[in-house]
């Protein structure tokens, strides 16, 4: 499986619950899209969010994000790291 970053960008009212929530609903459903997220880091004061997971493909990635109503921005694939 590759790992994958993905990033959304302007999510206003960011709070540490908020994001809790949102990487929950993502736990929920990501065995169904063959989808392990690991972890997920934000900044509140720009409203980014960070989401690191193992995939079969981005695609998988974005079907759990989209049906969890938080579409993200971008997802790049992660194939190399120290």
């Amino acid at each position: 499986m590759t790992q994958f970053m993905d990033v959304h960008h302007g999510v206003e009212g960011l709070t540490e619950e908020k994001l809790q929530q949102a990487h929950a609903a993502d736990l929920a459903i990501q065995q169904e899209e063959g989808v392990h997220f690991r972890q997920a880091w934000a900044d509140p004061e720009s409203g980014t969010i960070h989401c690191l997971s193992e995939a079969p493909s981005a695609d998988a990635v974005q079907r759990v994000h989209e049906r969890t109503g938080h579409k993200a921005d971008e997802i790049h694939a992660v194939t190399l790291s120290v």
